[in-house]
């Protein structure tokens, strides 16, 4: 499918749709620091082939999104979360079933909380509550932590934020399974080449993540999935083990061996599992 720029509020974000326009709508969110490009197309495709309309985007400052000065980002946490609501408004979509990974997970969470009316169904991949309480939920590993204190980038320079993100991706995916290198440098490589200013990505470190939703993860009425691999070293399964605790009638889906994201090797389960729960969770 061909990519569609759209423009909500004076906002204008690259993206791309695959499947039936008639079919549930299925709105998937990426995590920070990372374009759409991070829901493989293959992915994508996998969830149409199972009777979905799937809508990913470039988050602002990735790929082929508005972009704002480095260092001086003019949007805000919470307005990353309210650009999803901007791109169902684009594509005149009423309420989609909501997919987030990593921080796209607690953009997901905000949305469910903010505006419901919005949201069927949602599934949460890799992510930690997005609302503060009264729990402790482990830290990332040490590799992790070594990694983003000292892993550094040349930002002017292409191939060293190539070799660091793939650098960044070997962390990700764990230690439990066999890295594929050559795939990861492949995506970084078209990620970088394609955005209006790969190093405007950096700009995600400088925002301003708002105020924690005011109403607890008990609120939220979606039917909802949790994902969560057992090697994620951002954030352990004990995070994912809370969220689904905390929002009522939660399905947790374990990945043995996964690390943070949505991994190659568990495309067919991830898509299989969405389609399943979207389609307990309403057609819209």
């Amino acid at each position: 499918m061909a990519e569609r720029m759209i423009e909500v509020d004076g906002v204008e974000l690259c993206t791309e749709s695959f499947g039936d326009p008639s079919d549930p709508p299925v709105l998937l969110i990426m995590g920070t620091g990372a374009s759409m490009l991070w829901w493989e197309e293959g992915f994508c495709r996998l969830l149409a082939a199972g009777g979905r309309r799937v809508i990913r985007y470039d988050h602002r400052d990735t790929g082929r999104s508005i972009t704002y000065e480095r260092g001086r980002p003019g949007y805000t946490g919470a307005d990353l979360a309210g650009d999803a609501i901007r791109v169902l408004d684009a594509y005149e979509i009423p309420a989609a079933h909501v997919v987030g990974v990593s921080a796209g997970g607690g953009m997901a969470q905000v949305v469910a909380l903010e505006r419901p009316d919005r949201v069927l169904s949602l599934v949460l991949i890799s992510t930690s509550p997005a609302v503060s309480g009264d729990r402790e939920l482990p830290p990332p590993t040490a590799e992790f932590m070594n990694f983003v204190s000292t892993a550094q980038a040349d930002w002017a320079d292409s191939e060293s934020v190539i070799d660091y993100l793939v650098d960044y991706a070997r962390v990700l995916a764990g230690d439990r399974r066999p890295f594929d290198e050559a795939a990861a440098r492949d995506l970084v490589r078209r990620d970088v080449e394609r955005a209006r200013d790969f190093a405007a990505v950096t700009n995600h470190d400088e925002i301003d993540t708002g105020k924690f939703p005011e109403q607890p993860l008990s609120s939220i009425t979606a039917p909802t999935l949790v994902v969560h691999g057992t090697a994620d070293p951002m954030f352990p399964l004990a995070h994912g083990e809370a969220l689904a605790r905390e929002i009522p009638g939660t399905r947790l889906l374990v990945l043995e061996g996964a690390g943070h994201g949505v991994e190659g090797a568990d495309w067919e389960t991830i898509a299989g599992a969405i389609i399943q729960h979207s389609a307990a969770g309403g057609t819209g």
